[in-house]
């Protein structure tokens, strides 16, 4: 089954699973991440997002067939990658895929797996990156990890919610950056996880005696942080790629410091509610609230961002920056016929420097649609295409997986 349908789509997977990685974030530290059980922070988003599908084999009385089973299969997927966003323009790339069980006739756990990629862009863009999901006999314990490197240019308007169009710098830096996430399943739909990040930001090159000057940003001569902290994650959702029905709530927090190597103190917090309502027949309302909030001294690429591939669409990555921000977004899924649908999809936001300034002053909105190619029915595993305005802003996405 797997070989069957890699035959079928390694042209479609080669050109989406760079948006697989939500390539414009992986370039930065964690702005607007979150760690479901199923996937990593929208930053590395390289977990069952790559999950290829596995079907389990149902035993029936007489004679079986000589099948192998799935979870005795381990597949190695190499290909090249043409792509298309807001943040790099065209991208050109490799990336390899592997699937794995790490114990035989385990098929009752979910498949781990492993991938490593290397991007460059139009824009002098440059990404590598080793990313996996290790999924242990019963998943009583579950491994996400990533190590990158990435040669960034980027661009950047100042902070806060007031920060005008006319603004618009480009700067670039380098970074490295570890994330380990190992978890725990304490109860059912229960985790507990520890998570780990270290990040080193270099060669840094702006305007001087410009935006970066005149706000004091914090970081711009390049940096080192590094933090440990915990997550918590209760999730009923029924399908990691498109759920249907079902819950998820989570919470995290990372704590940088000193003793750990970091040059910079503070922590980051993160909520993030989804629920998924079946309204009418295989027509599904999806609904996320998002909230990232930050104290003490956050460098740049650690602050909260507002835009990108999967949230308020239509918005360049980071085009508004703080140290907190609050997100409220809703998409209606409707499928039209065989493997096509349609999708609306509307969301409001701010970011402001403390909790009181995420309020309807200068309110952000995004609105759109898009369209869903089912590349894999059974797993409601879609190829996503999106076109999202914002206020002076739009923007075109093409990605594998639903935005949340």
């Amino acid at each position: 089954m797997l070989r069957r349908y890699f035959r079928k789509t390694p042209y479609i997977l080669g050109l989406c699973i760079h948006f697989l990685l939500s390539f414009d974030l992986l370039a930065q530290k964690d702005s607007t991440g979150v760690i479901p059980v199923e996937q990593l922070p929208d930053h590395i988003k390289l977990p069952d997002n790559i999950k290829l599908p596995v079907k389990v084999p149902v035993k029936l009385p007489g004679k079986q067939p000589s099948v192998q089973s799935p979870a005795n299969l381990r597949h190695i997927l190499v290909l090249p990658i043409i792509a298309r966003s807001i943040e790099t323009g065209w991208s050109f790339g490799i990336v390899s895929a592997s699937t794995f069980h790490l114990k035989a006739h385990d098929s009752a756990t979910r498949t781990s797996n492993a991938q490593a990629v290397a991007l460059y862009t139009t824009r002098s863009q440059f990404v590598a990156a080793l990313n996996g999901s290790i999924y242990f006999p019963g998943e009583r314990f579950i491994l996400n990890e990533q190590l990158s490197y990435s040669s960034f240019p980027d661009n950047f308007w100042g902070l806060g919610k007031s920060a005008p169009d006319s603004n618009k710098e480009s700067y670039k830096f380098k970074q490295y950056y570890v994330y380990l996430h190992p978890q725990r399943r304490i109860g059912s739909n229960l985790f507990l996880g520890v998570v780990f990040e270290h990040q080193r930001v270099f060669n840094v090159e702006y305007d001087r005696d410009k935006l970066f000057d005149k706000e004091d940003i914090v970081g711009r001569n390049g940096y080192h942080i590094s933090g440990m902290g915990l997550s918590f994650t209760f999730d009923t959702r029924n399908n990691a790629f498109s759920p249907s029905k079902g819950t998820m709530m989570q919470f995290w927090f990372d704590h940088f410091m000193p003793f750990m190597g970091s040059d910079y103190q503070y922590t980051s917090y993160v909520v993030d509610v989804r629920r998924f309502l079946r309204i009418y027949k295989d027509q599904i309302l999806a609904l996320q609230a998002y909230g990232m909030f930050t104290a003490g001294e956050v460098p740049l690429r650690s602050l909260a961002a507002l835009g990108g591939a999967n949230s308020m669409r239509g918005y360049y990555a980071g085009r508004f920056r703080d140290k907190n921000q609050g997100v409220l977004q809703a998409e209606y899924r409707v499928p039209i016929v065989g493997r096509i649908g349609v999708v609306g999809f509307a969301g409001f936001g701010n970011v402001g420097p403390e909790l009181k300034d995420i309020n309807f002053e200068e309110l952000k909105y995004s609105y759109g649609g898009g369209v869903r190619i089912a590349l894999n029915k059974a797993e409601k595993l879609n190829l996503r295409l999106d076109y999202g305005l914002g206020q002076h802003s739009q923007g075109f996405y093409l990605q594998l997986g639903e935005a949340f």
